[in-house]
């Protein structure tokens, strides 16, 4: 059988063990890092790659990106025949469920209030709320969505979904497309954000759009800082229309020093850690799909084969 060229391309990733892993996954491949003028590559591996890349690897047959959203990717210059690949979930969506659960559980069971009153040496009380006066919307109903409804179902909260094309989900009310859009945020008291960022969706959190949540709604946003409207958040919290936030995910990373999301005390701030790349099991996944394209398949059957038109 013929060698396989694998290019890395990783911005921010230690390349070794990405290396060591493909090789040995991959048998009769050679696997190295790329360089400007390095030779060219019959599959690749990218994680934010330079225009430069794409332009100097003109025979790749498919690119793999080591992570589920593929905005930045997309914003490049890509040949139309170029395949693009994500993970669809190599470990992800159980980190994503665990995230969600625990944010949505925290302001459920008032644990952050609890901690400011520990913080200031007070016993105190909260009244038990109802289950039931806080259906959980998931903007997004791929494979992270889904995985994260079934966990946040578990737990005995209504669970409604949104997406934009038709999904059926056992336990779960399902709307999609534009026309119940306004129906299922009108629903919804805890909202999470897992959709693509495409131009459709950039700036969906926006005042018009969280205003039609039930009031004293919760926000969490796991998906992409670009999706929400930071100053329009901040209004609706001082109104009181928003009870909290917990974000993940920022227009600007690291969150710059100064901005107020850091110090307000209705919004929990993490450093973009609600799904982490698992390395191992990336590593299977991407090699399995490459044997797979290497024995006929057509990229376009491949879970995780992205749809320009659509943006993931």
């Amino acid at each position: 059988m013929d060698v396989t060229y694998i290019s890395f391309c990783c911005t921010d990733t230690k390349p070794e063990p990405w290396l060591s892993g493909l090789r040995a996954a991959i048998p009769r491949a050679l696997v190295d890092v790329w360089q400007p003028g390095a030779p060219r590559a019959d599959y690749a591996v990218v994680w934010s790659p330079p225009q430069q890349f794409i332009d100097e690897q003109i025979r790749l047959k498919a690119m793999f990106n080591i992570g589920a959203g593929v905005d930045g990717l997309l914003k490049l210059k890509l040949p139309s025949e170029l395949a693009v690949v994500r993970l669809d979930d190599a470990g992800m969506s159980v980190q994503m469920a665990e995230y969600v659960c625990h944010a949505l559980i925290r302001h459920f069971r008032e644990f952050d209030g609890y901690e400011a009153d520990v913080a200031e040496g007070k016993w105190s009380y909260r009244k038990p709320r109802s289950r039931a006066d806080f259906p959980v919307g998931i903007l997004g109903l791929g494979v992270l969505g889904q995985r994260v409804a079934q966990a946040v179902a578990q737990f005995d909260f209504p669970v409604r979904g949104w997406s934009r094309t038709p999904h059926k989900m056992p336990g779960v009310t399902t709307f999609s497309g534009e026309a119940e859009f306004n129906e299922f945020l009108a629903g919804t008291r805890v909202l999470v954000n897992l959709l693509p960022l495409t131009p459709q969706t950039e700036n969906i959190l926006r005042r018009d759009t969280l205003q039609r949540l039930l009031p004293g709604a919760y926000l969490i946003n796991v998906a992409r800082g670009a999706h929400l409207v930071d100053d329009d958040l901040l209004a609706l919290l001082d109104m009181g229309h928003l009870a909290g936030a917990t974000l993940d995910v920022f227009r600007t990373e690291p969150l710059p020093a100064g901005h107020p999301f850091w110090k307000h005390r209705r919004i929990t701030v993490t450093p973009h850690t609600s799904a982490r790349t698992l390395r191992d099991e990336s590593i299977a996944q991407i090699a399995a799909k490459i044997e797979r394209l290497r024995a006929g398949e057509a990229p376009s059957v491949l879970p995780g084969f992205v749809d320009p038109a659509r943006g993931y």
